[in-house]
Parts: C-alpha cells; structure tokens; sequence
C-alpha cells in the first residue's frame, strides 16, 4: 500500500542567505580593492562562493520538488542531497583551499594594508546582514531540533537546505571575527597577521565543508528515518491484536520531508485474507500520523520463521 503527502521546504532560508551574502560580497570586494587586504579578499571569495551556493540550493529545491515520473517513481527529492553535496565541494575548492593558499602567499610576502578602517567598516556591515541570515536559519533549525543537544540535531537533520546555510552562516561569522583579528594586527605593524587570518579562515571553511560533504553523503545514500520514527512505527503495529510479530521496519528518506517506510508483519493465522487486506490499509493509515514526513507506506505480510530463513540464507550467500 502506497501514499503520498504534500512537498514542502525551506526555500525561504535560502533566499535570505543568498541576499544578504550578494550584497556582503560586493562590498567586501570594493573593500579588498581600496585596501589591499588578504583576509577582505579571502572573505569576498567567500561569500561569492557562499551566494553561488545558495543558488545550487535553490536549483536543489525547485529541481525535488518536480512531480515523481515513470524514470522516478518516487520522485526527484533526494536530488537536493546532491546539490548540496556540490555546494560542500566548492566551499571545500574554491573557498578553504583558495584561502589558504592566498594567506600563505600573503604570509610569505607580507604587505602593508591602506585605511585598514575600511575593512573595520566592511566587517561590521557584513556581521549585521550575515548575522540577520543566521537568525533566519536558526529559527527554522529550532523547529526541528525539540531538546536535542546542537550538534546532535545538526547530525540528525535530513534538510540540507536549512543546515548548510546555517553552517555557513556561523563559519562566515566566524570568519569575520577571525577577519577583524587580521586586519587589526596588520594595522598595528604585524603585517603578516592578514595572510595568517586568511589560512585561518580557509581552515574553518574546510572543517565546515567536510562536515557537510560527510552528511549529504550519508543522505545520498539512503539514510533510515531517525531511531525515533522507527521504534514509533514498531510500536503502534505491535500493539494491534491482528498482528503476531513485527518482523522488520525498513526506511528511508527520499528527500527532507519525505520518508519510505516498508513494514513486514506476521499476522494471527486466524485471520483472512480479506482481514489481512483490511488490516494492512489501516496500519498504513496509522503509520502516516506517527510523523507526517511518511508519505509511502508499504505493508507486507509474511511469516516469522520464514523470514528467519531468508535472513540465513542471505547472510551465508
């Protein structure tokens, strides 16, 4: 037995990041050229990088939520798992290791930086309009998170499109205090601490990156529904007087906000077949409330010991 739900996503995390970074970039641009500092440059590439991030994402987005077809029956959802997957890839290439190089070649040839309160100025600008973005993700990640710890609900997050922006937004935040520390010390005649805030920068972009790459991998390649959902699912089938044993649960997501959940029961032998087929569109529809990110439900029956069988079976192939 099979349903389908409703689509929806975070789209609007998205657009906010893409504004405020557009913006960030140009002027952190303009400020690299009147200044001639590495770490400006470092974090104009980054929120150039970060802006053409977001529209991957958005391409993600637009591009799951296209109707399932005869090639995609269940859909295009976990094509925003590969998009985001790209974006890790490029903040990895083209912001963390562009940075480092470019800080270490400002390190090794140390310049002196004209009207550093330019950059100050740049910086703080650019804190405000990446701080709102950060705002507007966290409240987004909040609803999905409940009381877990934050880096537990990051990990357990299936909706790139919400936790890569709010990666990048703390790392860009970050980047900026790290920024400020740079040129400051440049200012004050440590010309080498520009380049050494650059390579600094590049290094959090590529923890961040990795960070990233690791989840949607995960993601792309088939992740269950949380241990939450699952024991959820077994619990309210094992409870039904018509059923003798609930032999497995399987899940998977198909996008953020879609789950495949296939549940294979054993039923009491008193029961028909007519029964058996009643039985299983009310466990589908009972299924689908545990959480509404269910949106395909598929009950099979079969027996326990038969099951046992084909489990040795595929573990001595």
């Amino acid at each position: 037995m099979a349903a389908t739900g409703p689509r929806n996503s975070s789209a609007t995390v998205v657009y906010a990041a893409l504004a405020g970074n557009l913006a960030i970039a140009a002027t952190k641009l303009v400020a690299f050229l009147l200044t001639g500092s590495s770490a400006m440059l470092t974090e104009a590439i980054h929120s150039t990088v970060d802006t053409g991030n977001q529209g991957l994402l958005l391409l993600g987005l637009r591009r799951a939520a296209r109707p399932p077809s005869p090639t995609h029956p269940f859909g295009y959802g976990m094509e925003l798992y590969f998009w985001a997957f790209v974006v890790a890839l490029l903040i990895f290439a083209l912001g963390g290791a562009f940075s480092i190089y470019e800080g270490w070649l400002k390190v090794r040839h140390p310049e002196p930086m004209a009207r550093p309160w330019i950059n100050f100025l740049v910086i703080g600008l650019a804190a405000l309009f990446e701080g709102g973005s950060f705002v507007v993700a966290w409240k987004e990640f909040k609803v999905s998170r409940g009381d877990a710890p934050f880096l537990t609900a990051l990990r357990r997050s299936k909706d790139p499109s919400v936790f890569a922006v709010l990666l990048e937004d703390g790392a860009a935040l970050a980047g900026l205090a790290v920024a400020a520390l740079g040129v400051a010390g440049s200012s004050v005649g440590l010309a080498w601490a520009d380049g050494a805030a650059s390579m600094a920068i590049g290094l959090l972009l590529v923890v961040v990156a990795i960070f990233l790459a690791n989840e949607t991998r995960s993601l792309l390649t088939g992740e269950a529904a949380s241990p939450r959902i699952v024991s959820a699912v077994r619990q309210v089938i094992a409870e039904d007087p018509r059923v003798e044993t609930v032999i497995e649960v399987l899940s998977m997501h198909l996008g953020p906000r879609e789950i495949l959940l296939g549940v294979t029961l054993d039923f009491k032998d008193a029961l028909t077949a007519g029964e058996i087929e009643n039985a299983a569109d009310e466990f589908a529809a009972a299924i689908r409330a545990v959480d509404a990110r269910i949106t395909r439900v598929f009950v099979r029956s079969g027996r326990a010991r038969d099951a046992y069988a084909r489990s040795l079976e595929t573990q001595t192939a």
